[in-house]
């Protein structure tokens, strides 16, 4: 199988984390719900090309996300293998982190919004209001020993309230991690951002005070700009990106929001710059290709068309 030509650039990482979302936010949206094996059998395949941190599921309430209604079964299939350090599962809101508990994983993730649309819709709160549901959830979670990272979504663009300032983004990033955070990422959920608005948003969080190795980026592919955007962040110093295998996933609360950055093609990007990920991209490749013979569609990553079709 065909590898990137490698030539390394400066100033950029050595090596980048990959933080895998396809299990969880890829599948999430898809109208066929995906049998538990299915998925356990993706994240053992995913393990098996080399990713390292996966998000395997969330305690969201079955009535709004049907394909998750699985959760604490997935888990259970897993093992011990998804209840470790590196394979968080988002966590809603108090009765979301009470199954977390008892289903003995040891990091989750909150999602938080920058606008307040948004929380409307997606949070049924308010933009304040957020912080006040989420204090308790991570106060709980960090005395239960757990690692917790906050999502914070609609960063560069929201569709009913456009435009986004960076100064509303860190204001709410920073109160996120106000509350205990160990990780913050910073979401593209509507893929409408451009380099000079990610390099703005990145300067404010450091100017806020958030050390750089505690932020991961996720963009989405809606305008083509995901790696551009990510390559923007690694120059920054980012080194920890978002991304779903096979370009799996989008958003259910915005429907502008098509496919993440695919993992395979951020592979094919950090390789070809010399930088480290830790990830077999033919395994990967293979995984996906499995992936999408199962969901009955062709893969939206441009890696996997194009080695897929070397056979």
């Amino acid at each position: 199988m065909r590898s990137p030509q490698v030539r390394p650039a400066e100033g950029l990482p050595s090596r980048v984390t990959i933080y895998e979302v396809g299990v969880r936010d890829g599948l999430q949206n898809e109208k066929t719900i995906v049998p538990l094996d299915v998925k356990a059998e993706f994240v053992r395949h995913l393990e098996d090309a080399g990713v390292g941190v996966i998000e395997t599921t969330s305690f969201v309430s079955p009535k709004w996300v049907p394909q998750l209604a699985d959760a604490a079964d997935l888990l259970a299939e897993l093992g011990e293998s998804g209840r470790v350090r590196t394979r968080p599962v988002l966590v809603p809101n108090p009765k979301g982190l009470d199954r977390a508990i008892e289903a003995g994983v040891s990091s989750i993730a909150v999602f938080g919004s920058a606008t307040e649309t948004f929380a409307a819709r997606n949070l049924n709160n308010t933009l304040d209001g957020q912080f006040d549901m989420f204090g308790p959830v991570v106060e709980r979670a960090k005395a239960e020993g757990m690692w917790v990272r906050c999502y914070v979504s609609m960063c560069f663009g929201d569709p009913w309230e456009g435009d986004v300032a960076p100064e509303q983004v860190v204001s709410v990033a920073r109160r996120l991690m106000d509350l205990g955070c160990d990780e913050l990422s910073i979401g593209d959920t509507i893929g409408v951002g451009t380099p000079g608005q990610v390099e703005a948003v990145l300067d404010g969080l450091l100017g806020a005070g958030i050390d750089l190795d505690r932020i991961a980026v996720h963009f989405h592919d809606t305008y083509g700009q995901a790696l551009s955007n990510t390559l923007a962040s690694l120059r920054k110093g980012v080194s920890i990106v978002d991304s779903s295998a096979g370009g799996l996933g989008g958003c259910p609360y915005a429907k502008s929001a098509t496919g993440n950055l695919a993992t395979e093609d951020l592979v094919w990007m950090l390789h070809g710059l010399g930088i480290e990920t830790g990830i077999d991209l033919e395994k990967l490749v293979e995984t996906s290709m499995w992936m999408a013979e199962r969901l009955g569609r062709p893969s939206s990553s441009a890696v996997v068309r194009a080695l897929g079709a070397r056979g």
